[in-house]
């Protein structure tokens, strides 16, 4: 599967702290959101259905996910 992404471009969150520690996600991609790990380009890559990765990111900006510390 990962040479299916190899050519896609992929963006961190424009909440990102700019440290490295991100997700990225590719864009463009009918029906799947495939989703990275900033520190290890060449890692694992996760794919998610498209309905699926909009009710986790709405989710998260609802607050159904707290932080712990």
């Amino acid at each position: 599967m990962r040479d299916q992404f190899h050519q896609e471009i992929w963006r961190k969150s424009t909440y990102s702290n700019g440290d490295g520690d991100c997700v990225e996600v590719a864009d463009g991609i009918t029906g799947i959101i495939p989703v990275r790990d900033s520190k290890d380009p060449g890692g694992p890559i996760l794919s998610f259905d498209a309905n699926a990765w909009r009710a986790f990111v709405a989710g998260i900006q609802a607050g159904e996910f707290p932080i712990s510390s």
